[in-house]
């Protein structure tokens, strides 16, 4: 199932960016209107959490990134 390792390389990525702009899952949530809960999920590599494209647009806008680097997978 290749969507496993998609999920899984959007998460970190998610975690990656939020990382870099010094940002705590809960202030992402915040930013994002998201649970916190949810942010973890999205970032733990083990756990392949859906997202709505419309919560994903809503990340990249806190995060101030495009949201098409979240699909920039690394072989």
């Amino acid at each position: 199932m290749k969507w496993l390792s998609q999920f899984k390389q959007l998460g970190l990525t998610i975690a990656y960016y939020r990382k870099l702009k010094g940002y705590t899952q809960q202030e992402l949530a915040e930013a994002s209107g998201l649970s916190r809960t949810h942010i973890s999920n999205l970032e733990a590599p083990n756990m392949p959490t859906s997202i709505s494209l419309e919560k994903l647009f809503d990340i990249a806008d806190a995060l101030d990134v495009p949201v098409k680097v979240f699909f920039d997978f690394r072989a």
